[in-house]
């Protein structure tokens, strides 16, 4: 538990010194058999930033949502979205490094503001954070000492990193307390927010599928010419990687193991795999040579790409980011962690991407002409059917009427307000709605016999038509009134932390060059 949670019986902090040193010291060696071969992520605040500090940051932030910091995640990353990765996996790893950047920043100026977390205040976040909470809310001790003892190791973390992201916690919601000083919620914003959230809106929406006018879409060879020669920069083969590897994971029988064992064993797999990267880090060491020093197989892949990953790899994503990461000048990976042990990977060939002839180019751009003709087409019949359906109801007609008269198929949805996801239990049959989100906020600022704009989706479009709309309940006014200008004041001190903190890159003057 935290310092100020536990007892400071003066044999125990010994013990807990002694214990700590072999740890410290399997850590230091890490980070210093990294640094051997780690380049230089950036520039923050006119001084380079190491991978090791990113690669931290980027632990920090997988630590910080296995605590369900969920909150705190949010409002530090603002208004970031993937910039390079093209897959989950890469874009969660997009989403450490822009983390650790912003964590950094966070600390230099809340160091410049004097903001320093006492012991105290630290302790208070931990136990609120969500991840330690029993079944009542309330702080639950065998919680946390599972995760201390199960989840910190293989991170590389102890104790001192909760501690440290609580801190961080409090950082964040000084600073946003500062610069969101003068923020409030005027009496009118209140009613009209109010009103707009908690009416109840009656909707019918009319749905254009892409696959509907699918037979309907030609594409001729000159189309086709002339793509590709407006876009033969861009129209590439895939690079493709050949690696050679070693593995040091569970045994059949370890891998069903559970709980500290599983731990152990892993750390002993981890100590292994960090002995061979040492090796691998002295001066012209040769790969199949350290390999065979520690008696571990060596393993050579097919060429492959990230699409179709080479099925040895394939188990797990980072050992294709980790493959594709390799160069000729770093031919080496530091140990990867898997679900079952750790892969080091060695670069064995590089089969650079080429430029595609027209042939091998074709089906590409039938494709994407085929896409682009399918959008357009349905984003004009959606737009008529607004026009018409706008006509159609100004003239006196109901919905259903106009439906009718346009040949509309028309889906009626049930009631809903806004609030509903602000609700503990939300509707079962308004979760099956496909869109919804969307269509909510598309008709959010509409009243009754208003249309919505076309709502692109990623199937079509959606037409939605406001039927009707009914005021807020009067009997629920107060407290949910309080409730939502609540919510409004803390996104509005959100938003003021985020144009703070944009404002604060620009200031540290962020140079990135990690590898997506």
């Amino acid at each position: 538990m935290i310092t100020i949670l536990r007892k400071h019986s003066r044999w125990l902090m010994i013990v807990i010194a002694i214990l700590a040193m072999p740890f410290c010291l399997y850590f230091v060696r890490t980070d210093w058999t990294s640094a051997l071969r780690s380049n230089t992520a950036g520039k923050l605040y006119g001084r380079d930033i190491s991978t090791i500090e990113i690669e931290r940051g980027g632990r920090l932030f997988q630590l910080a949502r296995n605590l369900g910091m969920s909150e705190f995640l949010t409002e530090l990353l603002g208004q970031w979205h993937p910039q390079r990765a093209k897959t989950q996996s890469e874009a969660e790893r997009e989403a450490g490094q822009e983390f650790a950047i912003d964590l950094m920043i966070l600390r230099h100026e809340a160091e410049a503001l004097g903001i320093r977390p006492t012991t105290i205040e630290i302790a208070a976040v931990v136990t609120n954070i969500r991840a330690f909470r029993g079944d009542t809310g309330s702080f639950d001790l065998k919680k946390y000492n599972d995760i201390v003892q199960n989840a910190l190791g293989p991170l590389g973390f102890s104790e001192a990193q909760i501690e440290e992201l609580a801190g961080d916690q409090i950082r964040l919601d000084r600073i946003k307390e500062l610069v969101s000083t003068g923020v409030a919620v005027s009496q009118a914003e209140s009613r009209t927010t109010f009103e707009q959230v908690y009416s109840k809106f009656e909707v019918g929406v009319v749905r254009f599928k892409t696959s509907e006018v699918a037979n309907e879409v030609k594409i001729s060879d000159d189309e086709i010419a002339k793509y590709y020669e407006g876009a033969k920069e861009q129209l590439k083969s895939e690079e493709k990687r050949k690696v050679q590897y070693v593995a040091m994971t569970l045994s059949e029988a370890g891998k069903k193991l559970t709980g500290k064992e599983r731990i152990d064993a892993l750390q002993k797999l981890s100590d292994k795999a960090n002995d061979v990267a040492q090796a691998l880090a002295e001066k012209n060491a040769d790969f199949a040579a350290v390999a065979a020093k520690f008696q571990l197989p060596v393993k050579t892949t097919g060429d492959f790409t990230q699409a179709a990953p080479d099925p040895e790899l394939k188990q797990d994503s980072q050992l294709i980011q980790g493959a594709f990461q390799l160069s000729n000048d770093e031919p080496t990976s530091e140990p990867l962690q898997a679900a079952d042990g750790f892969y080091i990977l060695h670069l064995a060939g590089i089969t650079p991407a080429r430029p595609l002839t027209l042939e091998e180019a074709k089906a590409k751009i039938v494709e994407a002409l085929k896409a682009r003709k399918e959008r357009e087409l349905i984003t004009t019949r959606a737009a008529n059917v607004v026009h018409d359906l706008g006509e159609a109801l100004k003239a006196g007609d109901t919905l259903a009427e106009a439906a009718q008269k346009l040949n509309l198929k028309l889906e009626k949805l049930p009631p809903f307000s806004l609030a509903d996801e602000l609700e503990p239990k939300a509707s079962s049959a308004l979760q099956t709605i496909p869109n919804l989100p969307i269509i909510k906020n598309a008709i959010a600022d509409l009243h009754a016999n208003e249309v919505a704009d076309p709502i692109p989706t990623s199937d079509g479009a959606v037409v939605a038509v406001v039927e009707k709309r009914d005021p807020p309940d009067p009997s629920q006014s107060a407290a949910n009134r309080a409730s939502l200008d609540e919510r409004v004041l803390r996104g509005k001190r959100a938003m003021m932390f985020s144009e703070w903190l944009q404002e604060r890159r620009r200031i540290a003057g962020v140079q990135t060059t990690v590898p997506s």
